[in-house]
Formats: C-alpha cells, structure tokens, sequence
C-alpha cells in the first residue's frame, strides 16, 4: 500500500524525477511523457464521470482509472516482463476491456460517418478523454521505440481509446445524437 507523509520530496527541483525503481530521469524524458499523459487520461475520465450516473459505464470507467495508476505504476518501473513480480498491465485487463468495448458497442446506430467530438455533455468529455488517451499512446510508443516497454500497457491504451469513443456514443442516445461529419460542407462557400 502507498503511505505518503508529505506530499513535497524537493527531489525534482533540478528538473529530474525518480522511477519506482529510484532510477532518476529527465522531468522531459520519453517515460515522464507518458507518465503524464496516462495521469492527465485519469483526469479527464474523472471529468467525465461528473456528467454520468452510477452504473455500467460509470462503474466501467471508476475501473479504468485503477487500471490507469496500475499503467503508471507499470511505466514507472523499466522492463517489458509482465510476470517479473513488478505491478504490471497484464493481458487480462485488456481482454476486459475488449468485452466491455463489446457490450457497449451492441444497439449503436450504424456509423455512416466520422463522428464529430461533443454532443451532450458526458459525450464532449468522454471524446476528450478519448483523445488524450491516443496521445498517451503515441508517446507511449515513443517510449517503446526507445526502451523495453511491457507491450500489454500500449494495448491496454488502444483498447482504452476505443472503449471512450463507444461510450461516448452511447452518451449521445446510443449514437442516435452523434454529430456527424459531413465531408466538404463549407468548401463551397
């Protein structure tokens, strides 16, 4: 369990933080991105669950965001073993996360467009989480590109990005008040 007395270390006032494993690292580094981008994902479901009941897609996303400190604790600790005793994404969050994908996809409206980002409130926010999730995964893939990655993590943040975009669907009358887009509608002037 996390015990924290004090909440300032004044260990990254040079511009340099420590990993769970006390490795210290650039504030700017490929692995602090995407720490921050996973925190700031966390953030905006937190405010989307201001515009959202109790119940399926609430309770899903209250899960999410445990997953996503499990991510931080995950990118937080270098190596790419999922079984190496270390906190880790595994495969079966993300098979979670598939079915959950599923059952909130099932008695959508057929997509016949790109949907525009917005709608009713939680759907506004539901896409924006959805976007900084695929920016925590491309700087998520930046990192892999770098150093040994779990690989379950950035499928982990794939699924994630899909599953807010289904239930930002389903926040906008199961897609039935989604904007969609409407390909060169002011082109013409």
């Amino acid at each position: 369990m996390v015990k924290l007395d004090r909440i300032y270390t004044r260990g990254g006032d040079g511009g340099q933080t420590s990993l769970s494993d006390g490795t210290r690292v650039e504030k700017y580094s490929a692995r602090m991105h995407a720490q921050g981008d996973t925190d700031e994902a966390n953030a905006a479901i937190g405010l989307a669950l201001l515009y959202l009941e109790p119940g399926d897609m609430f309770d899903s996303l209250r899960r999410v965001q445990n997953d996503l400190f499990d991510l931080g604790a995950d990118i937080s600790r270098p190596g790419d073993d999922p079984a190496d005793g270390n906190l880790r994404i595994q495969a079966s969050q993300v098979v979670r996360l598939e079915a959950e994908i599923d059952g909130a996809n099932d008695g959508l409206q057929p997509l016949k467009s790109f949907v525009l980002r917005g709608g009713s409130p939680a759907a506004a926010h539901l896409h924006f989480a959805c976007t900084v999730t695929r920016r925590a995964e491309r700087n998520f893939s930046a990192l892999a590109a770098a150093e040994p990655v779990n690989s379950q993590a950035g499928i982990y943040l794939n699924r994630l990005s899909d599953l807010l975009f289904v239930l930002a669907r389903r926040a906008n009358n199961d897609g039935a008040t989604d904007i969609l887009w409407q390909p060169g509608l002011t082109a013409q002037g």
